[in-house]
């Protein structure tokens, strides 16, 4: 592993940690402060500041973290082995999340954009937590073999333009769609990059 993937790795863990922290504080009750969130996840208050501007955007996503899907409750014992059956599964439970948390996860959006248009994001520093990947990485696990190396690879990234905010944004900002003809579309779409995937 080079310097640069270490050093990029080493700082999604740091993020990952200050989001686990202030879950965890937040679940104890109250209103944890940066410097009690900061110490909980074992790094310094600039530290803190250096991957979220404030305890604000910290603390809101630190609550969309805890709403997020987990691998370990989609994909437990009875969970169906086909890809397909899978990714679904990973839509369904990002499409339920967005919509509980919807106005939060608009909020972290804009203010991700908006650090990256003034400039404010160090080199190799995350902007935002990748929950997606991980789900898609779980859902896509037992039937790697059925893949080219390569055509899973590049299916689990077009997956990650299909599914999260960012693809609600779009059905409803811009082509204004409801929610069931956009989850028609989603599974459309999931469908055919799995088909084109088998096909490479």
């Amino acid at each position: 592993m080079d310097a640069k993937v270490g050093r990029t790795n080493q700082r999604r863990r740091t993020r990952k940690a200050l989001l686990e922290a202030a879950s965890r504080l937040m679940a104890d009750g109250g209103r944890p402060s940066l410097e009690d969130i900061a110490e909980s996840a074992l790094v310094s208050r600039a530290t803190a500041y250096r991957y979220f501007p404030g305890l604000e955007a910290l603390l809101l996503e630190a609550s969309l973290d805890v709403s997020a899907p987990r691998a370990e409750e989609l994909f437990g014992p009875g969970a169906p082995a086909d890809p397909l059956a899978r990714i679904e599964r990973v839509d369904a439970a990002f499409e339920r999340m967005i919509a509980a948390n919807e106005p939060a996860l608009r909020t972290m959006v804009a203010r991700a954009l908006e650090r990256k248009a003034q400039g404010k994001d160090e080199p190799d520093m995350p902007a935002r937590q990748n929950r997606r990947s991980p789900l898609i990485e779980a859902a896509l696990a037992p039937a790697a073999g059925e893949f080219e190396p390569q055509a899973l690879d590049l299916l689990k990234k077009a997956l990650a333009l299909v599914i999260g905010a960012e693809s609600m944004i779009v059905f409803q900002d811009v082509l204004q769609l409801d929610a069931a003809e956009a989850a028609r579309v989603r599974r459309w779409a999931i469908r055919a990059l799995v088909e084109a995937a088998r096909r490479r």
